[in-house]
């Protein structure tokens, strides 16, 4: 495993003409979608996540919805919903098992903001549990500057989106700075401190075992 920032859409760039998929962690999908090309209207049994990564996209269900870089989609449950490119885009799945709790600020048919659906407090990191089940959970989560947190070892591998601001990762003995618009992931077990460099925001998907 590469150790350092990255970004899911330089790790998959689209190919033209096709979409591609590809596991990231557990329940974790990363979806590459060509300028053009469409996966066609589904319909599920139980409610998946989507975060769009890069690129411009619309959800198609019983009206098109913009989807864009840093935005958020909770598909309906029992209803044909599907997605298309408007660009080269990527966009992040999460399978939402039966027992996942979904926090009532995420509600299914609906863009959000990741980065607004929390706020920032003086002096003080703020975290917001999104998605919560017995493997997994979804969180975002806002530092003041000066804010961070203390080492500690993840229970099970990780996936960081940095939303906003800026922040150093200390993982296993080494510092990287980490900007909004990347990502970082943690190994189970693995070592690890975040320090906000400014203000800070990021989401964090946890797999538990």
């Amino acid at each position: 495993m590469k150790i350092g920032p990255f970004t899911l859409a330089a790790e998959n760039p689209a190919v033209p003409g096709c979409t591609l998929s590809g596991k990231v962690i557990q329940d974790t999908f990363v979806f590459s979608m060509a300028e053009g090309t469409d996966i066609s209207p589904e319909s599920y049994p139980d409610h998946k996540l989507w975060l769009a990564v890069h690129g411009s996209m619309r959800v198609v269900t019983e009206r098109e919805i913009p989807l864009g870089a840093g935005q958020g989609y909770v598909t309906p449950v029992g209803v044909p919903v599907g997605i298309k490119a408007e660009s080269d885009s990527v966009y992040v799945e999460v399978l939402l098992r039966k027992e996942t709790v979904m926090n009532p600020v995420l509600k299914d048919k609906e863009v959000f903001e990741l980065k607004d659906l929390i706020p920032y407090q003086d002096g003080k990191i703020v975290n917001l549990d999104l998605l919560s089940s017995p493997k997994m959970k979804f969180v975002v989560m806002s530092f003041d500057e000066g804010t961070g947190l203390s080492e500690h070892s993840a229970p099970g591998e990780a996936l960081v989106f940095a939303l906003d601001g800026k922040a150093i990762i200390g993982y296993e003995g080494k510092e990287y700075p980490l900007r909004a618009g990347e990502n970082f992931r943690f190994q189970k077990n693995g070592l690890h401190y975040v320090k906000a460099d400014g203000r800070f925001k990021m989401a964090l998907l946890l797999v538990l075992e």
